[in-house]
């Protein structure tokens, strides 16, 4: 892979000031010249504009901004619309998501899976949009078995995805299985390591006990013994997700994508340690 390949997922903002902050945030990552800059989308499209507007101003600073599109609780006009309005944006890429509804919600709407939303997209849009899925090594917590995790991913690829992102994890052993496996099944779209950068181990462990990521037990030991160390926990953290990413990018990993938080210091003392010029 390119040693500087790279991109960054950001949430959208809920305040002026965090709108703020965020474009703050947004400028010192573009050191890093990222590829795109995708933008999330809350359950049942809780944070659709927010994610519109995140998005316009990304494309607005020159750069590739890239909305998620869930599809649970939507309909097939609601999608196309969505699809129009970012089309009319000069968005060319996509993350299809199935997505979560708002708690208390039955599944309803016109599409059931990721794939689905795929083959939508493709059939009202062609090849306008490159589109990306999501990737799980460590299986989607709602998944039947592994083999039928594995199915889901290629059904998105078949339906037309161009990559997938992962869900983020700590062993770079489970990624490399996870791909070997998909090649196995005839499945060759390149399958982007999701990176977690670690600042807080209570937000981390919260995080991944809710996704099903697996926080390492000897992460989790470390972590714990810092106590409210920031200083140490961030240093940690620093050492052993740009260990990760060393040796992903040596097992060739096609490109890294950073789950930022919304924040910048942690992403760029990764790449600083990766050797990343620009991160210095």
């Amino acid at each position: 892979m390119n040693p500087a390949s790279l991109s960054l997922e950001f949430f959208p903002p809920k305040t002026a000031e965090g709108a703020d902050k965020l474009r703050a945030v947004r400028r010192k990552l573009y050191a890093l010249a990222p590829e795109f800059c995708s933008v999330t989308f809350g359950a049942g499209g809780s944070t659709q504009d927010g994610t519109l507007s995140t998005v316009n101003e990304i494309v607005a600073e020159g750069m590739s901004g890239v909305p998620h599109l869930s599809c649970i609780g939507q309909t097939q006009a609601s999608i196309r619309e969505r699809l129009a309005t970012y089309r009319a944006a000069g968005v060319t890429r996509l993350v299809a998501l199935r997505g979560d509804l708002p708690s208390g919600y039955g599944l309803g709407g016109e599409f059931r899976y990721a794939s689905d939303l795929v083959a939508f997209i493709r059939a009202e849009t062609g090849e306008h949009f490159q589109i990306a899925v999501a990737a799980y090594p460590e299986m989607h917590p709602q998944a039947r078995s592994p083999q039928a995790d594995l199915e889901a991913f290629a059904a998105k690829v078949r339906a037309g995805a161009n990559l997938g992102i992962t869900q983020y994890f700590f062993n770079a052993d489970g990624y490399f299985r996870h791909v070997d496996e998909l090649r196995r099944r005839g499945v060759d779209v390149p399958v982007v390591p999701g990176i977690m950068p670690i600042t807080n181990s209570t937000q981390l462990l919260r995080f991944s006990d809710a996704c099903g990521a697996e926080v390492p037990r000897w992460i989790r030991a470390r972590l714990e013994a810092f106590g409210d160390d920031v200083a140490a926990i961030r240093d940690f953290g620093a050492d052993v997700v740009a260990a990760l990413c060393q040796r992903l990018r040596e097992g060739g990993a096609p490109s890294l994508h950073f789950y930022t938080l919304n924040q910048s210091v942690a992403t760029l003392e990764v790449c600083r340690r990766l050797g990343h010029a620009s991160a210095t």
